[in-house]
């Protein structure tokens, strides 16, 4: 039997676009909400734990949002064609962003392999290949591409990172998100759709890894599906961009798995959830609120993903990176969890640790 082979994610880097859009957002939602819905909107937005979101779509000529009278939304919803026009020349704007900010970190050189995740956009060729060519990798890098996922799909990613860098220890990997969710506001009056909106930001992620030891050792990752939760996390793909239903209901369904102790078994290895460390993915304050509840942490526990959540709010796959990025920068030295649940409704992840 080969020997274990340690892998590490060396590093990463974040980055977002210049346009901060929350605060338009939420008065143009109140605006549209039903009437009799208008005071819990209120409520919950103010309740969100939401500071700032950012987004790839310009300012107007008079210094608007998107959402004002002559921004991209102002005039009636755009196609989706014209939504994937702007992605596909800003998400690989913002991917090298990111990128450049990981060079600073850590030597990018010799890189072998390129593994991207992106569930926002489509284009073709690929996110992956545009970046390659921005970079000047050679041909001879080894892509992939990680799409439509949704939240756990950075897992997807670095768990795919571990097992090239597993089978080939001289393998160095870079791994990239970018999701540009707000290409995706759609023309809705009822509550849930709007309070869905409300949660999502553009953001990208870029990280190294390698066999080299540095940052965190990426442990066993894990991967379950909750039972008769399918319709509870859907991404539709329409004529008035990508439709996303994120139902009231995910809080309380990951309460009830993490209530079972063979679930929970599942994502610790066994281990007491209070002594690790935990990065989750930050998908709403509810989510967050379910998951420290059910495994009885300390407020605390989740402060990386909460800031994440404040700054940013939900940027679907580039999420757990940016909460990985601020466990990293902490160096507790200590073992943990990260986790993040997307449709299906599953729940993936990885343990991670110090360095061996």
């Amino acid at each position: 039997m080969p020997a274990y082979r340690p892998t590490y994610l060396n590093a990463v880097a974040t980055a977002v676009p210049d346009h901060d859009i929350h605060d338009a957002f939420i008065g143009w939602a109140q605006a549209r909400v039903e009437p009799a819905a208008q005071a819990v909107f209120a409520r919950m937005a103010k309740r969100a734990g939401i500071g700032h979101r950012w987004s790839v779509l310009p300012m107007t000529a008079a210094g608007g949002s998107p959402v004002a009278p002559d921004g991209f939304y102002g005039d009636g919803f755009p196609g989706t064609a014209a939504r994937m026009t702007i992605y596909a020349e800003a998400a690989p704007a913002l991917a090298i962003a990111a990128i450049d900010r990981l060079a600073a970190k850590t030597d990018l050189g010799a890189i072998t392999h390129l593994v991207v995740a992106s569930c926002t956009g489509f284009v073709a060729p690929g996110i992956d290949q545009i970046v390659a060519a921005r970079m000047g990798l050679s041909p001879a890098v080894e892509r992939l591409l990680v799409g439509f996922m949704g939240c756990y799909a950075a897992v997807a990613a670095l768990r795919s990172a571990r097992h090239i860098v597993r089978s080939d220890p001289a393998a160095r990997v870079l791994v990239v998100t970018v999701e540009l969710s707000t290409l995706h506001l759609r023309d809705e009056t009822a509550l849930e759709p709007l309070l869905a909106m409300l949660q999502f930001g553009d953001g990208a992620a870029a990280a190294l890894v390698t066999a080299e030891p540095g940052g965190v050792e990426i442990g066993q990752p894990f991967a379950a599906a909750l039972p008769d939760s399918a319709d509870l996390i859907r991404w539709t793909i329409t004529d008035q961009g990508f439709a996303m239903h994120l139902s009231g209901a995910v809080p309380g369904r990951i309460a009830a798995a993490l209530a079972d102790p063979a679930f929970v078994a599942t994502l610790t290895g066994g281990r007491a959830a209070a002594e690790l460390d935990w990065a989750v993915h930050a998908g709403g304050r509810s989510i967050l609120d379910a998951v420290a509840t059910a495994l009885a942490l300390p407020y605390d526990a989740l402060a990386a993903s909460r800031a994440v959540l404040a700054d940013n709010g939900n940027m679907s796959s580039s999420t757990l990176m940016f909460v990985l990025e601020r466990e990293i920068a902490r160096g507790s030295g200590r073992s943990g969890v990260a986790l993040a649940f997307g449709p299906g409704l599953a729940a993936e992840g990885f343990a991670f640790g110090p360095p061996s």
